[in-house]
């Protein structure tokens, strides 16, 4: 698990290698990522956007930009949680994947959660040892 707080919002990643979504042999590769946010504050905030950069194993970098999380703009109250699942194909073996949530307090001050950067790896990644 890969872990970042920034004021109070803990973010938590897990990612999954999906076997059985990948095709090798068509290099396609796909992984599924959990992620829990966590309001250890004491304001009330709402995530609005997010904002994620997606690097394959060739530096390939893929941005995504959008409104909320899996359809959702979750509202956390100061010790709530709230956790969603998507995922990410990729034309390699392994990324690695980074980003940030807007999110904006009752009072309507915006500031910005770091996704911390977490590693897709498959068991297809050939592996160097020095």
């Amino acid at each position: 698990m890969y872990n970042a707080t920034t004021r109070s919002i803990e973010i938590t990643v897990k990612p999954k290698y999906l076997e059985d979504q990948s095709e090798p042999s068509s290099d396609h590769y796909v992984w599924a990522y959990s992620v829990r946010i966590e309001n250890h504050g004491g304001e009330t905030v709402q995530l609005c956007t997010r904002h994620w950069r997606i690097t394959d194993a060739a530096g390939r970098l893929q941005e995504v930009h959008g409104d909320g999380v899996s359809g959702e703009q979750p509202i956390l109250h100061p010790g709530e949680t709230f956790e969603y699942t998507s995922g990410s194909p990729l034309s390699t073996p392994s990324g690695i994947m980074n980003g940030s949530y807007e999110m904006e307090t009752e009072e309507g001050v915006r500031f910005d959660v770091e996704i911390p950067a977490f590693s897709l790896d498959s068991p297809y990644q050939e592996r160097l040892i020095h």
